[in-house]
């Protein structure tokens, strides 16, 4: 049965497994997933509140929530434990996990694919696509999935995430470093994303979903034009376009939600939990309707969000946000300064999502509001050309603060 608007939240969480001592990839998380009765590896690993799951390689796993939540409150203790016991098991291996979108060492060579349950389906995507590519192999984001019952719940949701989905790199940037250079832009896991499928253009459009509003709509406008350009290099058919889809915001009618995919994972997981949490609150606002009509944020075309989209993947929180319809559905119309540091320090002071949330939430969040982005952070604590040695140097603290569970602040 469909869950109500905002009824309830699912939350993924991805992290890339590494060297304890060097911190180069191992491709082992078959080592972790592991069925206790067989010992043979599985993908999927309940653990209460909490799931485990394999992810395309070998060097991520994913952390989840079970079932769907009412209330966010403190799941972010919950992924803290469990981010702690995969450590500890990881630990006999040499291994522990990693935090931030992209590893700031590794080489697309050094990709390994998992090769157990579905890697049918991971084998086609690497025969079409080539997944020894950044934005396939090195890769670590948050996932939320929010769900509506029928059409109307859909087009509801649907319109506020397409508003919310370009400022979210300024949020939560975090992959500021690619084969040890600091690139310039803040959110390199978004650059690659935005072009990976570009071998077939239909699967991620521009990145920002086309503006449908009904099942019927996003079957034609959407999910037909995959199928399309997936059948020659599927003769198999095993790519279902709703799996495929790989737009920043996907629906789900199976299942009845939209997952939001844009986000670079943090520090640790309250940094994780305050960015999702803002994000639920600021789209509960537009679904409201509170400082912009339904029809008016339908009515809000590709072209200016994508623009605005590929700004915050190259500047973060320094981007500029000038469309007024924008400006006015974020309820920043009138702010003189309309960086996208401003509009999310504006959004958070009015809604305040945090105020009944863990006081390591909290820091996090201030981190943010005083320093910027995590990206912005991270080069902030680097010399300017940062040798193999500060970025193991560096990346081992984050490293501890993800284990401790504590905010990073240079």
């Amino acid at each position: 049965m469909p869950f109500p608007l905002f009824s309830c939240h699912g939350v993924e969480l991805e992290y890339m497994i590494v060297d304890r001592a060097t911190l180069a990839v191992r491709p082992w998380s078959d080592r972790v997933l592991v069925d206790a009765v067989s010992g043979a590896p599985v993908s999927d690993i309940e653990r209460g509140d909490i799931t485990w799951s394999n992810e395309l390689t070998a060097h991520v796993i994913e952390l989840k929530t079970t079932e769907p939540i009412a209330e966010l409150g403190d799941i972010s203790a919950s992924f803290a434990r469990e981010v702690r016991e995969l450590n500890a098991r990881l630990a006999p291996h040499g291994c522990r996990l990693l935090p931030t979108a992209m590893h700031p060492l590794m080489r697309p060579d050094e990709a390994r694919l998992w090769t157990h349950d579905n890697n049918d389906i991971y084998e086609a995507f690497d025969r079409i696509f080539d997944c020894r590519g950044h934005g396939w192999s090195n890769l670590q984001s948050v996932h939320i999935n929010l769900p509506f019952d029928g059409d109307a719940e859909f087009a509801r949701l649907h319109a506020a995430i397409r508003l919310v989905l370009p400022i979210l790199p300024a949020l939560a940037a975090s992959s500021p470093i690619q084969e040890g250079r600091i690139t310039g832009w803040p959110d390199n896991r978004l650059a690659h994303y935005r072009v990976n499928s570009a071998k077939l253009p239909a699967l991620c459009g521009r990145v920002i979903p086309e503006p449908v509003y009904s099942h019927a709509d996003y079957k034609r406008v959407i999910f037909d034009p995959i199928r399309v350009q997936l059948a020659p290099h599927d003769p198999d058919g095993l790519l279902l376009a709703e799996f495929s889809n790989s737009r920043g915001a996907i629906a789900r009618f199976d299942r009845g939600s939209i997952e939001i995919r844009l986000l670079d994972i943090q520090e640790c997981p309250a940094a994780d939990l305050a960015v999702v949490k803002t994000i639920v609150a600021l789209l509960k606002e537009l679904a409201a309707e509170t400082h912009l009509d339904l029809a008016s944020q339908q009515a809000v075309t590709v072209d200016p969000l994508a623009r605005l989209f590929n700004a915050c993947v190259e500047q973060a929180d320094a981007a500029i946000v000038d469309d007024p319809v924008l400006l006015r559905a974020l309820g920043c119309a009138d702010l003189v300064s309309p960086a996208a540091h401003n509009v999310w320090r504006r959004i958070i002071a009015r809604l305040n999502p945090l105020r009944d949330a863990a006081e390591s939430e909290r820091a996090a969040q201030k981190a943010y509001l005083d320093h910027g982005t995590l990206a912005r952070r991270i080069v902030s604590a680097l010399p300017a050309e940062p040798t193999p040695a500060d970025l193991q140097s560096l990346y081992t603290r984050l490293a501890d603060g993800l284990e401790a569970n504590t905010p990073f602040v240079r």
